[in-house]
């Protein structure tokens, strides 16, 4: 079994959360490029990870507020997965993605640090993405700035 490695999330998973949910507060701030919001769609939008297991982190998540899968509606799910078939498209495309990550954590349980509301990953991966770094020295390298990983992927939504 492959394994992601990030042992430094271990300090976003520490450390005190702010009040509210980021994925209400970061579109209603209509400041797309400081949130790293890369899509708009009518019930659903991209925002990236500003925590990536890799360049290219992304999360799919619906405006509405809703912490299950299963409470989104009809409109909202279809839109939803639309937007994370487009998504995959365009990271192969941008950054010639080998495979990927596709996940939801529902539940503090399952891993969720927003678990209040629902929200897809997608992790692009590349053959050998996981070096020796953080076998030798418990470090994960992400060889791109948010920024840069931004302006690469914000046109082609």
């Amino acid at each position: 079994m492959e394994q992601i490695w990030a042992p430094w999330r271990i300090k976003y998973i520490e450390m005190e959360k702010p009040e509210g949910c980021i994925l209400c507060e970061k579109p209603i701030q209509n400041n797309d490029a400081l949130n790293y919001i890369l899509y708009r769609g009518g019930k659903n939008f991209v925002i990236m990870n500003s925590y990536p297991y890799n360049p290219g982190h992304l999360m799919i998540a619906p405006y509405r507020h809703i912490a299950k899968l299963d409470e989104l509606t009809n409109e909202e799910l279809h839109e939803h997965f639309e937007i994370v078939s487009r998504s995959i498209k365009i990271l192969r495309q941008v950054f010639n993605s080998g495979g990927f990550n596709l996940g939801a954590n529902m539940g503090k349980v399952a891993g969720a640090g927003i678990e209040d509301h629902f929200h897809t990953h997608i992790v692009p991966r590349w053959q050998g993405d996981t070096n020796f770094m953080p076998v030798i020295s418990d470090v994960r390298v992400v060889p791109e700035a948010l920024i840069e990983t931004y302006e690469k992927l914000k046109g082609k939504f």
